[in-house]
């Protein structure tokens, strides 16, 4: 399959280097307005172009990485060379409606990836719209699944996953920050406290993803009686934690749904 990547700033870029990286043997195209980025795509052997409607016509996938308030500009340049092709949005905020709306004939895809994208390991939710056939999903699948893990959501989560997982590298960034400056106070060196921080973060994620262990679980591996890690736990349970973070993706969740109510209506 062809791709057509329209727009390719930094999580534009990103996806067209990891799928670049993974071997993907289709004709990839990126589109820009500014030459220095386009520059950067054609010497990694993509085909980089300004025509926007050129890139549609010789793509079997679109994919948007544009602003939404670019979105309607970008499609209405596009109407006619998406007829009947898979367009993946990445915008955010903007409802499978108001993308039918634009593209009527089009079969629509919203996605909402993480800034992981840039080494493959985004968490990307997606929701199709009801004339995207089983084959359309596969295909948008094997494109997404170069990005790290996917997964089809109903439509009425999007804001959820928004809030969870497309801001979450920025709550997780701020434990590490922490974790960094522990370490220095405790002696370590600054990039050694980084790394065996960051480490332990991948570590645990992949006890939870591919060792299949419960959060719970994790914790009460690492913890004995009288020993170290109980110690650090006490100290962590006088400060409401959970709740901090649990009211942060409300407060996001919430953010972006605003931000959806006020695309739908604007």
């Amino acid at each position: 399959m062809a791709v057509a990547v329209i727009g390719v700033g930094m999580i534009g870029s990103a996806l067209v280097k990891s799928l670049l990286k993974s071997g993907y043997r289709g004709n990839i195209t990126g589109t820009d307005r500014l030459p220095e980025r386009l520059q950067e795509l054609g010497k990694l052997g993509v085909i980089a172009t300004t025509d926007n409607e050129k890139a549609a016509n010789e793509a079997d996938i679109i994919i948007l990485c544009v602003k939404p308030k670019d979105v309607e500009r970008v499609l209405t340049e596009i109407r006619d060379a998406v007829k009947e092709k898979i367009v993946i949005s990445f915008a955010a905020g903007l409802r499978l409606g108001v993308l039918r709306n634009m593209v009527p004939e089009a079969h629509l895809i919203r996605a909402m990836p993480n800034i992981a994208i840039l080494v493959q390991e985004s968490f990307t939710a997606y929701c199709a719209d009801a004339n995207v056939t089983p084959e359309d999903k596969s295909r948008a699948e094997e494109i997404l699944s170069k990005l790290g893990r996917c997964i089809e959501m109903q439509e009425e989560h999007m804001d959820a996953i928004t809030g969870l997982s497309g801001c979450g590298p920025a709550y997780l960034s701020i434990i590490l920050e922490a974790l960094t400056y522990a370490g220095l106070e405790v002696g370590l060196s600054k990039d050694v406290a980084l790394i065996a921080a960051a480490q332990s973060m991948v570590g645990t994620g992949k006890l939870v993803l591919e060792a299949e262990k419960h959060p719970a679980e994790i914790r009460d591996m690492v913890t004995t009686p009288g020993g170290v890690t109980i110690e650090g736990l006490q100290e962590l349970e006088r400060v409401p934690i959970r709740h901090a973070f649990m009211k942060a993706i409300e407060s996001a969740t919430a953010k972006s749904r605003r931000i959806s109510e006020a695309l739908m209506t604007g």
